[in-house]
């Protein structure tokens, strides 16, 4: 979707040119950059490989980048790598890079954990991001319902939603009367809800198709 928009827009030579090709994984601490280039050179050829680490102690905080030569090296290693690497596109440089761990870390949580662990680092269960919670002013629910002026392909609804750790179900239903496309998605936790309809309300997919995504009621008690 990504590289379809570029391609559109008639500028995608500068997308490419970062924002296409550079990666945000999650791995072990112990992983050193050579270990993280032997694990994802199988994808394409590797431009750089990096690894964050904190300031004061040097130690690695379980992140690294990978960049890739080609948009097309990219995508097939966030598809195709193992899913314990939470691969994602990295944000453009000019993004602070404290910032997008924060929402990073918010994203990648594994639902089935109920503690206050992630794999491989120690961090609080679900960071609160950008503050979203005090823009929320309907009910809450684990439930979304998502709309849009194009019937939705099941397999690709999923795994768009899928990016959002915590994906229960997809139910994609279609009205013989419409050609729109209408679908409910649940997640394990309301925080990952949140988190899905805050990145993918309004978002264009295919492009030139924005998604209108809603709370839907679950039964549960809101206010958790």
């Amino acid at each position: 979707v990504f590289i379809a928009q570029s391609r559109a827009s008639g500028s995608h030579r500068d997308l490419e040119d970062e924002e296409l090709t550079r990666i945000f994984v999650m791995i072990p601490k112990t992983y050193t950059e050579e270990d993280l280039r032997e694990k994802f050179k199988m994808y394409g050829d590797i431009e750089y490989c990096s690894i964050i680490k904190n300031k004061t102690t040097g130690e690695s905080k379980g992140l690294g980048y990978v960049r890739y030569l080609k948009p097309s090296q990219a995508a097939q290693a966030i598809e195709e790598c193992d899913r314990s690497y939470r691969a994602i596109l990295a944000e453009p440089k000019n993004k602070s890079s404290e910032s997008f761990e924060h929402d990073y870390y918010s994203n990648s949580v594994r639902p089935e954990l109920r503690g206050n662990t992630l794999p491989f680092c120690m961090q609080p269960e679900f960071c609160s991001f950008e503050k979203a919670e005090t823009r929320i002013q309907e009910p809450v629910s684990k439930r979304l319902s998502v709309v849009s002026r194009l019937p939705f392909i099941q397999e690709q609804l999923f795994a768009l939603f899928d990016l959002v750790p915590g994906l229960e179900y997809c139910d994609v239903q279609r009205d013989p009367h419409t050609n729109s496309g209408y679908a409910v998605i649940q997640y394990s936790t309301a925080a990952s809800a949140i988190y899905a309809k805050y990145k993918l309300h309004g978002f264009e997919y295919p492009p030139g198709n924005r998604l209108t995504v809603i709370f839907l009621e679950d039964g549960n008690d809101s206010s958790e």
